[in-house]
């Protein structure tokens, strides 16, 4: 099992209820992996494979991605330069690290 699905099977039981106001959608593509995750003001679900449709489309670099969500590293405007790591809402990338527990 990759790093990747590890990180993603465990935000559930690491979410922090409370800490958005509305339901979001983010679609992550992070080197093979796939996944969808769902935060509402109480929960968090995670499930491989893309959605329909998505508030917040991420793409990037297996080991960013791990930093940015195992150490709460945000992503650097040379990151985003050498296409490490391509979003379509930065604002709503920063608000989802702050919506875990770092492991």
């Amino acid at each position: 099992m990759s790093d990747v699905r590890n990180i993603f099977e465990s935000m559930p039981s690491r979410y922090i209820p409370g800490k958005i106001q509305k339901a979001l959608t983010y679609y992550f593509s992070v080197g093979d992996e796939k996944w969808t995750v769902a935060l509402d003001p109480e929960a968090c679900t995670a499930t491989p494979g893309k959605p329909e449709n998505a508030d917040v489309i991420l793409k990037c670099d297996p080991k960013l991605f791990a930093k940015m969500v195992l150490k709460g590293k945000m992503p650097g405007p040379l990151d985003i330069a050498r296409g490490k790591i391509k979003t379509n809402d930065p604002g709503a990338l920063q608000n989802l690290m702050t919506c875990f527990k770092q492991a």
